[in-house]
């Protein structure tokens, strides 16, 4: 399975072309932001496998320029990166009103830290050593909770599954 992963030059190259002209996708997109090629493999064999249409980038700035698009309804990223955190894609789903939401894949999150990312606007946090698995059924919520939110299309089911 080919994994879709921008490099930082190509991202560059593609930024501007991609800003000046939003594509209206037909179906829910997830961004996934992750440094890891490993667990980036396994999302995106495990969103493929539920239906679930997903891009990658590995770093934070990364995440942000393509979030900033407005082609994405979810993020799923781990917490910090080398050139940021998981604050920065929050801020930008607020500051420009674009509706995505933010799952977190963290490995060492506390009780404290899951709270405060909680409180600042995170839909979910799930262990990345344990969780990997519930990251489609979690996926699908917060294709909801945007489509609710009034970003993106539809998810296309009946109605929001039940959280497990």
């Amino acid at each position: 399975m080919e994994i879709k992963c921008q490099t930082q030059e190509a991202i560059d190259n593609a930024s501007h072309s991609v800003r000046s002209k939003l594509m209206a996708s037909d179906e829910p997109r997830i961004l996934i932001v992750c440094g890891e090629n490993s667990i980036t493999e396994r999302l995106n064999l495990i969103l493929g496998e539920a239906g679930l249409s997903s891009e990658c980038v590995k770093t934070i700035t990364a995440g942000c320029e393509f979030a900033k698009t407005g082609r994405f309804q979810v993020v799923v990223a781990t917490p910090f990166l080398g050139d940021g955190s998981w604050r920065r894609l929050v801020d930008i789903a607020t500051h420009y009103d674009l509706g995505f939401v933010v799952v977190l894949l963290a490995g060492s999150f506390n009780f404290d830290q899951r709270a405060e990312a909680f409180e600042d606007g995170v839909f979910d946090v799930l262990d990345a050593l344990r969780d990997l698995p519930k990251v489609a059924e979690t996926a699908k919520r917060a294709l909801w909770a945007a489509y609710l939110n009034g970003s993106g299309p539809c998810p296309g089911e009946a109605s929001p599954p039940k959280a497990a």
